[in-house]
């Protein structure tokens, strides 16, 4: 579990983004798909969706 003393999170989750917000607080952030049905090759859509390793850097870097 999470000590309530460490805020600086981040969830990454290729799906609902909903239940991680209770883990991270209201600190932290998520990397998670916002919508559902779209279709793609999955380079295109974790881009779409921010899956990048520049984006999950910015958010890590917010939540600190």
């Amino acid at each position: 579990m999470l000590p309530p003393a460490v805020t600086a999170r981040v969830a990454i989750e290729a799906g609902i983004a909903m239940p991680w917000y209770k883990y991270v607080g209201a600190a932290g952030r998520c990397v998670c798909m916002t919508g559902y049905g779209a279709s793609a090759p999955a380079n295109v859509l974790f881009e779409k969706y921010g899956f990048t390793t520049a984006n999950v850097i910015e958010k890590a870097k917010a939540a600190i």
